[in-house]
């Protein structure tokens, strides 16, 4: 069990997908993610494995929630900067995490 003092520390925000493309270079497929947090925390990249229920092209424009106090990771040929969230589906397979109204870029899950 965790306290809620220990949940305050992660840190996850909401941003708006400005481009996503299939990452070619990842072993496993994958979309390279570019997000727009707003001006305090800019834009940062991730790879995600979430081509089994989305299209490049169905990303943009949507506002999705990431952990973005994790230290950047290497993924494949590729640095990520943040942690996309979701949920499995019946198989298994990521569906994001998104408000359900549009919200400001950067705005602090609480």
């Amino acid at each position: 069990m965790i306290n809620f003092h220990d949940f305050e520390k992660v840190d996850i925000r909401v941003g708006t997908v400005i481009n996503a493309e299939l990452n070619k270079k990842s072993s496993k497929p994958s979309f390279k993610i570019i997000i727009d947090f707003g001006n305090e925390i800019g834009v940062k990249k991730t790879s995600a494995q979430l081509t089994e229920n989305y299209k490049s092209e169905d990303l943009i424009g949507l506002q999705i929630a990431a952990v973005i106090n994790f230290p950047p990771k290497q993924i494949g040929q590729m640095i990520s900067e943040v942690l996309v969230l979701g949920f499995p589906d019946e198989n298994n397979k990521a569906i994001l995490v998104m408000p359900s109204k549009k919200v400001k870029n950067g705005g602090k899950l609480f």
